[in-house]
């Protein structure tokens, strides 16, 4: 039986229209740093031509020798900046850096990674693996929604985000805004696209770690 682990893990959903404070899981990701405007970066292009290769190596690899098959999971990408205005009011793209990610389940170790890797290297389809990681990602206490529109209409709700509701809730952001690609934007409008919107969170008067 195909896992699509989209369907075990709560947060993998979000309310359209509301913000939602939610706990998530510790978990696995693939991961590859990066920085500048997604659509004209180059490092950005590459990022992706390595992660998905590798992520379907390992399903492949762990269907053929575990017997036990999993949905490849959508993109999703950690995004930051010295200035997070550059998100909101600014909206400087080339301002932006960024940590792609995909999501594998807890029983790919690194050994599987491993075996990724050098299907991957064989095949040439994966110019910056040497970038590639896995590792965890714990974020804990978070605060979601799902955006449907494009990718430039985010703006006013990530404003509202992070000057009204945070602050409103007793709250202060914590770690890096992520967001998960419900959506592949090579085959849906711009104006259908789905995808949620994350940031960490803890409560205001709690000391930084």
């Amino acid at each position: 039986m195909k896992i699509d682990l989209k369907k075990q893990i709560p947060s993998y959903t979000a309310p359209r229209g509301r913000f939602e404070i939610v706990t998530v899981p510790p978990l696995q990701f693939l991961m590859i740093d990066g920085h500048g405007d997604p659509n004209t970066s180059g490092a950005y292009a590459d990022a992706l031509a390595t992660l998905f290769p590798i992520a379907y190596a390992l399903k492949f690899f762990s269907k053929r020798e575990l017997d036990r098959d999993y949905t490849v999971m959508p993109l999703e990408a950690l995004w930051w900046a010295d200035d997070m205005d550059s998100f909101t009011t600014a909206r400087d793209k080339s301002q932006w850096s960024w940590t792609l990610m995909n999501l594998v389940p807890d029983w790919i170790t690194v050994d599987h990674l491993d075996v990724a890797r050098q299907v991957a290297a064989k095949k040439g389809d994966a110019p910056v693996l040497d970038m590639l990681r896995m590792k965890m990602l714990d974020e804990g206490q978070v605060v979601q929604t799902l955006h449907i529109g494009s990718y430039d209409d985010e703006a006013p709700v990530l404003n509202e985000l992070h000057s009204e509701f945070i602050p409103a809730h007793s709250l202060r952001m914590t770690g890096r805004h992520h967001e998960i690609y419900l959506s592949d934007p090579r085959r849906t409008a711009s104006d259908k696209l789905k995808t949620i919107l994350r940031q960490p969170v803890s409560p205001a008067g709690e000391p930084s770690q």
